[in-house]
């Protein structure tokens, strides 16, 4: 139910992560003035910088606390190519925040807005990809490693139940989508031909689609898939795969939407949600005023549609729509960042978001 107030835990992270951050903060600020929200943000220091600092990551006690006093998570970007752990791998939260919170399923909107210039003829780009977080080939990531010269290997595991859910989630994205005019259809990519595992995945899928007849569906192996989203991308709404397909995939919508700079991104379980930008840390480019903050604009805004969802406050759905008219003005009509053609650095493109907000919101009591 509608709550007077949000909790919202916020991980500023490193490199360009607090930068784009504190745009977002500012443009939710104003957001909260405009709409009738009312979003209270505790601040947690949990990045590669700490850990190479203190040698302190976030820990199991660490996300307990967190979760029970936040509505949501608003991430930054985390990992620094320097800061790895004794496994050679990038430290980082996301990992193991996904297997924490039971976080299955990362949602990854992007549409070709007008006004940015995509690498394809074809500017019909309106899709959402959804990877699932939670196994697949991510599920061995704790088992028990032999350092070696010689030999390595990672599990994939699929299973039932998390398949179910995962699809059940894509499904109602569709319809969801379906009410703002698009086709509102599912499509799978997948390996069946090729992975065990895949078998499974894909004879769930097949389950849930004629449980929910309602809505289009499809499949394709991920290969051919993949050709597809550049070849022929009106053909996709909603897609949904494996961790590290999706993984692969999503990246290659967010190239053919424009780029990282303006790429959202949610990781969801069925009660909570952290929401960040689908680019990283940016290290290069840290300090200099110049990253993009509309992909953290824009997974801002999910947030607030996703609070909107769960507690069913139409302020915050309200919000979140203005938020993203107002992203959408911008990208039309100016300022634009640099990795846009512009030259308009970070607090430029936030400023703007902030003036086109009072022209395309309605105030909300």
């Amino acid at each position: 139910m509608t709550k007077p107030a949000y909790e919202i835990a916020v991980f500023p992270g490193d490199g360009i992560g607090p930068e784009v951050i504190d745009s977002a903060l500012a443009v939710l600020n104003d957001a909260q003035s405009r709409y009738g929200v009312t979003l209270n943000y505790t601040t947690h220091d949990f990045s590669a910088d700490l850990y190479r600092r203190t040698g302190k990551k976030i820990t199991e006690a660490d996300m307990d606390a967190i979760d029970d006093k936040s509505d949501a998570v608003l991430f930054g970007a985390m990992g620094l190519p320097d800061v790895r752990g004794p496994e050679g791998l990038e430290l980082g939260a996301q990992v193991e925040m996904r297997a924490h919170y039971g976080l299955f399923a990362s949602l990854r909107p992007v549409r070709l807005f007008d006004g940015v210039e995509g690498p394809l003829k074809d500017r019909n780009v309106d899709m959402l990809v959804i990877r699932e977080t939670s196994e697949g080939m991510f599920a061995g990531l704790h088992d028990k490693h032999e350092p070696s010269d010689e030999t390595a290997s990672d599990r994939m595991t699929i299973t039932r139940a998390n398949c179910e859910r995962l699809f059940d989630v894509a499904f109602s994205q569709a319809r969801m989508r379906r009410k703002r005019g698009t086709p509102g259809r599912v499509t799978l990519l997948h390996k069946s031909n090729a992975l065990r595992s895949n078998v499974l995945m894909e004879r769930v899928f097949d389950e849930v689609a004629a449980k929910n007849s309602d809505v289009e569906s499809t499949k394709f192996y991920i290969d051919v898939g993949s050709m597809y989203m550049v070849t022929d991308p009106k053909r996709y709404d909603v897609v949904v795969s494996e961790n590290i397909f999706g993984d692969i995939t999503s990246e290659i919508v967010a190239g053919i939407g424009g780029g990282l700079g303006i790429a959202p991104s949610a990781d969801v379980s069925l009660t909570q949600g952290v929401f960040q930008p689908s680019h990283g840390s940016a290290p290069d480019i840290a300090g200099q005023g110049t990253a993009n903050p509309i992909a953290m604009i824009l997974s801002a805004a999910m947030m607030l549609e996703w609070l909107g969802d769960q507690h069913e406050d139409e302020r915050c759905t309200l919000a979140g729509q203005g938020i993203q008219a107002a992203v959408e003005k911008v990208l039309a009509e100016g300022p634009r960042a640099k990795d846009l053609g512009g030259d308009a650095g970070t607090q430029d493109v936030t400023d703007g978001v902030i003036a086109a907000l009072a022209t395309v919101g309605v105030v909300t009591a």
